[in-house]
């Protein structure tokens, strides 16, 4: 029987499960991987939707409203947390700690036929998990409009983003981690003060291409793939390899990557990011699967932009 309707479409997918085959085996590893998955599905069902399909490490499903679907997702975040701090128990698998998860929510018109379910939010919502950072659940515009306005305080606009094999942007948030919990980005360098005036624009830079951005056009997407807002044709890179957002007055970069991005600043610390994020300030460069100190890294060269500094200051009158 086939149908139409309006739905909420979840993809969840497990970060980390990788690297669980290799230090564990494959037998192992495909025991603790499919119990992850199969204990995320108690919060959809809980929550009222419906689990179509696991994908090896993740699944897909459906919910009749967004607020149903994002009660789901946040509580999945909860299970894995959950079954991440076991792995410090005697006699754990140690790489449960590193295990991380995105969830991805779109709604819209989907067709289910034949136990599966196909519509351009089922292809927004599988696209989306390409975006999203550790313990983060994004989520796109119209899952966002019929939600209590408190809730949709809990986001943070991440504007346009440019997805795979789609022509049209589409406008997506993003929430991070448990329910209840605040949406402040994991950033090092907090500590450092803010300035006076907020910075204009930032420039990358690589090889012979040199682009300034503003605030206005963030967030922008690092990675190999043509349609990312910074493309670094190289090996090396993921297709989506690093996002770069304006949230609370600064440029925030991120690791969506498998294999890491590391910065370089100014001042010769070298940072390294997993999935992590940190605030970038002064200049540097942003290493894209490999350290800056590498020569072969590919890497991408940034500037912060103050127009200000570059004015011409007013004589003081002498006294």
């Amino acid at each position: 029987m086939t149908t139409i309707s309006d739905r909420t479409v979840l993809f969840a997918d497990l970060r980390g499960s990788t690297a669980l085959f290799e230090s564990l085996g494959n037998a192992e590893a495909t025991s603790v991987v499919t119990h992850c998955v199969g204990a995320l599905t108690a919060p959809v069902q809980r929550q009222g939707g419906k689990v179509v399909k696991t994908l090896g490490d993740g699944l897909m499903a459906v919910f009749d409203t967004p607020r149903q679907a994002l009660d789901a997702a946040l509580e999945m975040h909860e299970v894995l947390d959950g079954i991440a701090s076991r792995g410090s128990e005697r006699g754990a698998s140690p790489g449960l700690r590193a295990l991380r998860l995105q969830v991805a929510l779109a709604r819209g018109e989907l067709v289910e036929m034949a136990g599966d379910c196909y519509g351009d939010s089922v292809n927004v919502a599988a696209r989306l998990l390409d975006h999203a950072g550790d313990n983060e659940t994004l989520a796109t515009a119209e899952v966002l409009r019929d939600l209590p306005a408190m809730v949709r305080a809990r986001f943070r606009s991440l504007d346009r983003l440019t997805l795979r094999g789609r022509v049209e942007p589409v406008q997506v948030a993003a929430i991070g981690g448990r329910r209840g919990a605040g949406d402040a980005a994991a950033t090092q360098f907090s500590g450092i003060a803010s300035s006076d005036y907020e910075p204009d624009g930032l420039r990358l830079t690589w090889k012979d291409v040199a682009r300034a951005f503003t605030a206005q056009q963030m967030p922008l997407v690092l990675g190999r793939s043509p349609q990312s807002t910074f493309c670094v044709d190289d090996s090396r890179v993921s297709r989506s390899h690093a996002r770069i957002d304006w949230h609370g007055g600064v440029f925030q970069l991120a690791d969506l990557s498998y294999n890491g991005t590391y910065v370089r600043f100014n001042d010769g610390e070298i940072v390294s990011l997993r999935r992590g994020a940190c605030t970038l300030h002064g200049s540097g460069s942003i290493g894209l699967g490999g350290s800056p100190a590498d020569p072969a890294s590919a890497c991408v060269s940034f500037d912060v932009l103050r127009f200000a500094d570059t004015q011409p200051q007013p004589l003081l009158p002498l006294r």
